[in-house]
């Protein structure tokens, strides 16, 4: 008799938590209210920026310091009520020099991180931001 045991392998990867803490809207500032976004799948969004990153994102006249954190909600409805998910990048001192340093996240309702790391799509919408004041410099994920 021959036994066959299944076993599920072992996670060497543990699953990658979210840049940003559960409780964000407590100590981070909205930055954009809810409104479409014309990226993200056309949802509705909100942005919210860490103390770190809201004067850079709110006077867009100073780069993003290492450690800063930006939170797009998104929604599935003009309310914001009916929230989807987030996106989010944190910039981190050579994580990726060749794109601003941009650490990008999707994550899930649930918090589950669905994507990390260096987003291609995330990138590219990025990669062309102008010019500040007008422009959100320092958010570029190209660097020249």
């Amino acid at each position: 008799m021959v036994v066959v045991l299944g076993a599920c392998p072992a996670d060497d990867d543990p699953a990658a938590e979210p840049l940003f803490p559960a409780d964000y809207t407590a100590t981070f500032r909205e930055v954009r209210p809810c409104r479409r976004s014309g990226d993200h799948d056309l949802a509705y969004v909100k942005i919210w920026a860490d103390p770190i990153a809201f004067e850079a994102y709110s006077t867009r006249t100073v780069p993003f310091p290492e450690g800063s954190i930006v939170v797009k909600e998104e929604y599935a409805n003009d309310a914001c009520t009916e929230l989807d998910g987030w996106t989010v990048m944190r910039r981190e001192a050579g994580f990726d020099p060749a794109h601003g340093d941009w650490h990008w996240q999707r994550v899930e309702v649930g918090r589950r991180v669905s994507e990390d790391g260096r987003l291609e799509r995330c990138q590219s919408c990025h990669a062309d931001c102008g010019v500040a004041p007008d422009g959100h410099d320092g958010t570029c994920s190209v660097v020249e």
